[in-house]
């Protein structure tokens, strides 16, 4: 059911993927096939996503904190993601979804570097839905790493005395510090969505979210559905979008 006609809809749609953990726990399994049927959810969000005409969705999948897991757990995850590429890459080509990466995957094994390329080369052209998966990303390392870019590239142009005095008097605007970032080429972030309960944003997306609404849902990510989607998308609609402003009927 597509929900265009009840409201508006959200242009890009953030995911902290929480409770794969947990919920291999409650069925007493191990915290690596959590994570596997947690991976089994993209493909019909993927589907869902596109059918309801979201045109991004960002998917936190390896945070920069998450390096202090146990080794072995970290090294299910990048076999997942191997895994996921492999079996899933025709089927996202198919669907018309762009495979995109936020974070430093220079960190990740070879392996998982080279299948990442790949990913890119073959779903450049997909028009349907851009699939943001953070990889090795931590949204405060992101501001870092566009403030130390913006700098780079004023200290390369400065030739004189006079012109390191303009460099330091000059501003940072808010389109050029938006273009160091690794999402410079996405829109902001209209719905960010947690699951499992938690209630944090755990350095992600902190700039691009700043005017998101937040969703939070008991639901664990490996049960994660459509309708769980929709029922985000419903909440999203019903808010009212200020933008620190007043909306018309209060002006």
């Amino acid at each position: 059911m597509a929900l265009t006609e009840q409201g508006q809809i959200p242009k890009h749609v953030a995911v902290i993927m929480d409770g794969n953990g947990r919920w291999a726990k409650k069925r007493n399994l191990p915290r690596s096939e959590g994570h596997k049927q947690g991976a089994l959810v993209l493909e019909s969000l993927f589907e869902e996503c596109i059918r309801q005409n979201i045109k991004v969705v960002s998917l936190y999948a390896f945070s920069t904190e998450n390096w202090k897991r146990p080794k072995s757990e970290i090294k299910t995850l990048f076999s997942l993601l191997d895994t996921f590429i492999t079996e899933k890459l025709d089927t996202m080509v198919k669907l018309g979804v762009k495979l995109f990466i936020s974070g430093d995957i220079s960190k990740l094994p070879k392996r998982s570097q080279k299948k990442i390329e790949t990913a890119l080369a073959k779903t450049k052209k997909g028009k349907k839905l851009i699939a943001n998966f953070c990889i090795n990303y931590g949204s405060r390392d992101e501001i870092k790493r566009a403030a130390l870019l913006i700098l780079q590239s004023r200290l390369q142009k400065i030739k004189s005395l006079s012109e390191l005095e303009k460099v330091q008097k000059r501003k940072i605007s808010e389109k050029e510090f938006s273009a160091k970032l690794y999402t410079k080429t996405l829109p902001d972030v209209d719905l960010l969505i947690r699951t499992a309960g938690e209630k944090r944003l755990s350095n992600f997306m902190l700039y691009q979210a700043a005017y998101a609404e937040l969703y939070f849902t008991e639901t664990l990510w490996p049960d994660f559905n459509k309708k769980e989607l929709q029922a985000a998308i419903r909440f999203y609609q019903s808010r009212v979008r200020k933008f620190g402003g007043l909306p018309d009927s209060e002006q």
